[in-house]
Order: C-alpha cells, then sequence, then structure tokens
C-alpha cells in the first residue's frame, strides 16, 4: 500500500523539535514502511537537513514552512499556503492521512491521485469540518474531539473513529532498573512551560506541600519547552515560575530543565517520576493527553485536572487521580491530593501498576495494526 503522511508547516520530521503529532507519526511512518508499505512525509524544510531523502524505509519530502505564532489567524493563514505546498508535494497514494487544517478542503476530489482520505483531528476543531466534504476517515484523538467535529458537522458521524495518540509502552513500561533504593519521591511535569498547563498551580501547590510536616522526602521536576516558537509562554513566565519555586522549596528540591527530544532519554526522564502532575487548564487546548499516558506507562502516578480529554484513558480513583483545577482553591486541593499520595507508599505502588496497565492499548504495534486493517479494508 503506499501511504501518504502530511504534517503542519512548522516543525520537521524526524522530530528534531518535539511535537506529540510528530513524534507519533514519525513512529508509525517507520512501524508502516516495515511492514512493506511505501510511506512518503512531507514535513517542513530544516536547517542543515536535505530536501529529500530516506530514513528508516520512509521517503522524507521537506518543504518550506514557518514557525508557529501565538495567533490564530496567522497560524490558519501560514496552514493555507502550506496546504497549497503540500498537496504539489504529494506522490500518488492509495491513503493520504493529512494533519493540517486546510488540505481536506480540496483533497479529497483528487481521489485518482491520493486515494483515500484520512484526517488526522489532534486539535479541537475551529470550524473547518462544516466545510469538509470528500474525506474518507477522520481519526479523533479522543471522545471530546469527536463530538467537536460531530457538532460542526454531524453527517461525519460514521467516517470517525476515536484513536488517542501511540505512545512507545513497550519502552516505557520496562521495569525500572535495580532494586528500589531510598531516595525522594519525584513530583514531575514533563510538557511545555505555559501557562495554560496550570504550573501555577502547581507550584503553589508544591509551595504549601513543603510546609507539611512528616511526609516523605520528595523533590520537583519540570521539564519543557519554554519559547513561544515551541509552544511554551516565553523565557519572562519561566523566570516568574522558577521565581515563585525558589522561593518556596528547598534549595536543590527542584529543578526546571530544557525539553527533552532524544526518545531514549525522554524515556528515561519520565522513569524518573513518580507521581506525574498534570493541571492543565485548557478546556479547549487539551485534546488527549500523551504526556499522561506516557508518565503512566512508566509506572508514574498520574494527577490531572478535570479535563474530559483524560477520561478515554485514566479513571479517577483506579489508574490515577483528578481534581478541580478550576476551583478558587485549586492549588490547596491539589496540595492535598499530593499530601495523600505521598503518606501512602503501598497505595501509590498499586496506582502505578493500574496506570500502566490501563495505557497499554496505544502502544505503536497494536495502534498501527488498526489504522492498517482499517485502511485495508478499502482495497
Amino acid at each position: 500500500m503506499r501511504i501518504n503522511i502530511v504534517m503542519g508547516f512548522f516543525l520537521p520530521m524526524p522530530p528534531a523539535a518535539g511535537g506529540a503529532t510528530e513524534k507519533s507519526w514519525h513512529r508509525l511512518s517507520v512501524e508502516f514502511a516495515r511492514r512493506g508499505h511505501e510511506v512518503t512525509v512531507v514535513s517542513r524544510t530544516w536547517p542543515g537537513w536535505p530536501d529529500r531523502e530516506t530514513i528508516e524505509g520512509v521517503r522524507h519530502v521537506r518543504i518550506p514552512g514557518h514557525d508557529h505564532s501565538s495567533r490564530l489567524s496567522q497560524n490558519l493563514r501560514m496552514d493555507f499556503f502550506w496546504s497549497l505546498r503540500a498537496g504539489r508535494a504529494l506522490p500518488p497514494a492509495e491513503v493520504t492521512i493529512v494533519n493540517c487544517v486546510a488540505l481536506p478542503l480540496w483533497l479529497g476530489w483528487l481521489r485518482g491521485s491520493a486515494g483515500r482520505l484520512v484526517v488526522m483531528t489532534g486539535r479541537v476543531p475551529k470550524g473547518q469540518y462544516r466545510l469538509y466534504r470528500r474525506v474518507d476517515r477522520i481519526l479523533a484523538v479522543s471522545t471530546p474531539v469527536r463530538d467537536a467535529i460531530l457538532a460542526e458537522n454531524p453527517r461525519l458521524g460514521p467516517l470517525i473513529r476515536v484513536c488517542g495518540y501511540p505512545i512507545d509502552w513497550t519502552a516505557l513500561s520496562r521495569p525500572r532498573p535495580g532494586p528500589p533504593s531510598p531516595r525522594p519521591v519525584v513530583i514531575g511535569y514533563v510538557g511545555r512551560i505555559h501557562r495554560e498547563k496550570g504550573l501555577d498551580i502547581l507550584a503553589g501547590a508544591l509551595g504549601k506541600l513543603a510546609a507539611i510536616p512528616g511526609l516523605p522526602p520528595w523533590r520537583a521536576l519540570l521539564c519543557g519547552p519554554v519559547s513561544v516558537a515551541q509552544g511554551g509562554s516565553g523565557e519572562a513566565y519561566a523566570r516568574d515560575l522558577a521565581k515563585i519555586l525558589a522561593g518556596t522549596l528547598p534549595v536543590g528540591s527542584w529543578d526546571m530543565s530544557p525539553p527533552v527530544y532524544d526518545e531514549e532519554t525522554l524515556v528515561s526522564r519520565y522513569r524518573e517520576i513518580d507521581v506525574f502532575c498534570y493541571p492543565s487548564l485548557a478546556a479547549r487546548g487539551e485534546t488527549f493527553g500523551v504526556a499522561v499516558a506516557e508518565a503512566m506507562a512508566a509506572g508514574s502516578v498520574p494527577v490531572v485536572s478535570q479535563l474530559p480529554c483524560f477520561s478515554d484513558f485514566l479513571s479517577p480513583g483506579r489508574n490515577g487521580y483528578a481534581f478541580d483545577a478550576g476551583a478558587s482553591d485549586a492549588s490547596g486541593r491539589l496540595c492535598s491530593l499530593l499530601a495523600a499520595i505521598l503518606a501512602d507508599p503501598a497505595g501509590r505502588a498499586r496506582m502505578a501498576s493500574e496506570a500502566r496497565a490501563g495505557v497499554a492499548g496505544y502502544d505503536f504495534v497494536p495502534f498501527a495494526d488498526r489504522l492498517l486493517a482499517d485502511f485495508s479494508a478499502w482495497m
């Protein structure tokens, strides 16, 4: 089968600069190629990289793109021109998977060359599904995203499949090396250093937690991109956040580190974390929670805000915890929850085991199996 995969305009493939979508589709493209399919990936040009090359059996075609903007209107404009360029760069295929907004408006009409059109919906739709006519499959990363698509265009219902995002569960779930040793419990966050992620709530909760006597030793770890171009809130916000942590936590008990893009290093980072805290406030920005699922696979106990996007794989009280991040005393509620988890090591171990099992179905191999079985039904 010939499979095209079109990425967005602001990041390259393979994923040298992060991006959950880029990381996922890179691994899936390699898995498709490993099984004998002819795969072409269209992504952004990148300094020092050739415009055409083949890596791990995947043909990469790179075309000029743009940095991500903080303004939606600017991003949609750049996506439109990107879609024009991407459409011209596509080779003939049986299936074309699209990870941008404008291209599906017309690509489906070119069925003879583009093949079946699959739209990957990794973000909350912004009205475009009212305009989509000739598409064959819509992959929604969560039930709330599916519901948002249906609200825009109910006729697309039979075409939608809720699929989530694939994760490297096999690598993440390996037993942690060596016997357990006395060390501080690590409360961690991996993701964009952005206001909408609720990091101010987390910083406030950690400050309160540090004032509670009798808890086991713990430390905090935050890891992720800061710059606006990479999805963060910028250097000023990161400095303000660091100032809060430095003013309330003991010296040496916290660390804010840059993003990790190397897969093995990222796996190691997740496996350092015992309690993964993701207090996001982005009710429309969060669509699945890849970092949460990856942390769960690594054996971290997840603590998330009560956003519906997490409900496809996280059941509060069974394989993780949720709290109301919109409450006036959100940092206090999070602090109480973290204190209870720290004080119950046996319960923490049980919950970590349930968390790991709860996301096993998102591993790359079964995920690829499901997609290819779906595509093969058209052949």
